[in-house]
């Protein structure tokens, strides 16, 4: 038994070291993150479950027990506590990056207009994490927005249930996957369902993915969603004018990408008149330089290693313009919306040095407010499923969206003789 608590302690010591310090490496990233993420995100449990064990073998005599095997728990042990640590300050870097960018008062001012703000880590829904449940909300499964391409043209909508939604602001999510795999109900469902819990009406997507179709079908698959979104919205409750999108990952870029080029005809072939602007973004460890222009040399290996292959299908030596064209960074513009970004800094899939050069190019032209919320400790795709960190995350992404929201009604307003009321979005 003492060597198999050993082994246990082991396998738990290397994960920790991972998760603390990610194994370095263009071919180490993908197992660094998958082991780095889960250990991060399921810090708590993982931390409860060695003290259990290692309760266990110091219960034994104390000559059958595992000196090593109980260093090791000890080790892990502190290392599991800073990392919970470190997901305990998660609202507060969130909180710091909005109150930089929309002012010290953001939060009094959306109390004045909002009576359910919650700013608390929801415990019950962070014992079992994989339970994402919620009678508040219902989820209409599977409605084609491109009858063309199959299941990889649906979408769900997620609204609250039992109640006459009417001209809710509306959110469009945009999963991740390398471009390659995942689906619409692997991503952003807890950001979903707890802001469809507050009244907005949200829209989970596909999109075709490579290396089947290659960039930049996925683009125009998330450009006609917009355009479906926009013309269907009110059968949902939905508002057409105030649409937002959201997104991780390869979502990530697409938000960004898709926000920074509303009405673009390169990508919207056959639909070039409809009507594809956003009016705010949050992308989630977005890849934002596709042309490797920050110069750093996994910027350079992603590029060559795995985006000229497997998503753009061709070679960058020979010409760089369809990378560049296809980046965010290179897309910045004066008319961007409002745009929250965010990023671990512990990210071993995409370098944070990509967040903070699209973030810093994006303020230096944008007439709107970019915040940027960096995660000390944070992996990839750390959103997936509620966590302490990623329970803090969705309250701050719901704060930005409410004032980004509130803002456009008050300048709307303003031009209006007399404002329509807003029914079914929040407890006011």
């Amino acid at each position: 038994m003492s060597r198999l608590f050993l082994l246990r302690q082991v396998l738990t010591a290397a994960l920790t070291a991972n998760a603390v310090r990610p194994f370095p490496g263009f071919r180490a990233q993908v197992p660094s993150f998958a082991a780095g993420w889960l250990t991060s995100e399921l810090a708590p449990h993982l931390l409860a479950l060695t003290a259990a064990d290692a309760a266990v073998e110091l219960a034994r005599r104390p000559s059958r027990r595992s000196r090593a095997g109980l260093a090791l728990a000890a080790g892990s042990a502190a290392g599991l506590g800073a990392l919970v640590a470190e997901s305990a300050q998660a609202h507060r870097h969130v909180d710091a990056a909005l109150r930089e960018t929309l002012g010290d008062d953001y939060l009094d001012r959306l109390r004045a207009t909002y009576t359910d703000l919650d700013l608390s880590t929801p415990l019950s829904q962070l014992v079992w994490p994989f339970r994402q449940r919620d009678d508040e909300v219902e989820v209409v499964k599977d409605v084609p927005y491109e009858p063309r391409h199959g299941k990889r043209g649906l979408l769900d909508v997620y609204r609250r249930r039992g109640t006459d939604v009417r001209d809710a602001p509306v959110l469009v999510q945009v999963h991740g996957g390398a471009w390659s795999v995942g689906s619409k109900d692997e991503q952003g469902v807890p950001l979903m369902r707890h802001m469809a819990a507050r009244g907005w009406v949200c829209f989970a997507i596909n999109y075709r993915l490579s290396p089947r179709d290659p960039f930049p079908a996925h683009i125009v698959d998330v450009k006609r969603a917009l355009a479906w979104v926009k013309e269907h919205a009110a059968e949902y409750g939905g508002d057409p004018g105030y649409v937002t999108i959201t997104g991780g990952s390869a979502g990530g870029h697409l938000t960004a990408l898709a926000a920074l080029t509303p009405n673009d005809p390169t990508y919207q072939p056959g639909f070039e008149d409809a009507d594809t602007t956003v009016q705010a973004a949050v992308p989630f460890y977005g890849v934002y330089d596709f042309a490797g222009a920050i110069g750093t040399r996994r910027s350079a290996d992603l590029r060559d290693k795995f985006l000229a292959g497997r998503v753009m299908f061709a070679d960058p030596s020979d010409c760089l313009t369809p990378f560049e064209e296809a980046s965010p960074l290179a897309r910045v513009n004066a008319d961007a919306p409002p745009m929250l970004v965010i990023h671990g800094a512990r990210d071993s899939l995409v370098e944070v040095e990509q967040a903070r050069h699209f973030v810093r190019a994006l303020r230096a032209v944008s007439r709107q407010p970019v915040a940027y919320a960096e995660l000390p400790g944070t992996q990839h795709a750390f959103d997936v499923f509620p966590s302490i960190r990623s329970a803090a995350v969705v309250r701050g992404v719901d704060r930005f969206l409410r004032w980004t929201y509130d803002a456009a009604t008050r300048a709307a307003a303003a031009q209006e003789p007399v404002a329509e009321p807003v029914e079914g979005v929040a407890a006011r």
